[in-house]
């Protein structure tokens, strides 16, 4: 007999913002990637790695001030310990070039 591709049980529709038990807030969370931390003499930074397939908008880099392309990775960057809390370092993120982050100085004017 032929597998069905239908469920065999229905599931009640969710709200937004609504979490189930079976880890859906686990697999957003994976597309999306797992920051990492890295720490500069500049502070303590996330750093989240956006594929080419999610990459949708175009935004400036503040490395190099060119522009990011849709569908070109890049990484999503934010202070961890920011002077006025952690939404106000998610709040700051920007969107760099993976070159660009990784060769950014840290001299001070």
């Amino acid at each position: 007999m032929p597998r069905s591709n239908q469920p065999r049980r229905r599931t009640s529709p969710r709200r937004p913002g609504e979490h189930s038990d079976d880890g859906e807030a686990d697999l957003n969370r994976s597309r999306l990637g797992i920051p990492a931390t890295e720490s500069a003499p500049d502070g303590v930074w996330a750093v989240r790695t956006i594929s080419s397939g999610n990459a949708q908008k175009a935004y400036t880099c503040p490395g190099c001030h060119r522009q990011i392309t849709p569908g070109t990775p890049h990484l999503v960057v934010w202070q961890e310990d920011a002077l006025f809390g952690d939404e106000a370092g998610l709040r700051d993120r920007r969107h760099w070039h993976s070159n660009c982050w990784r060769g950014r100085s840290y001299r001070y004017r």
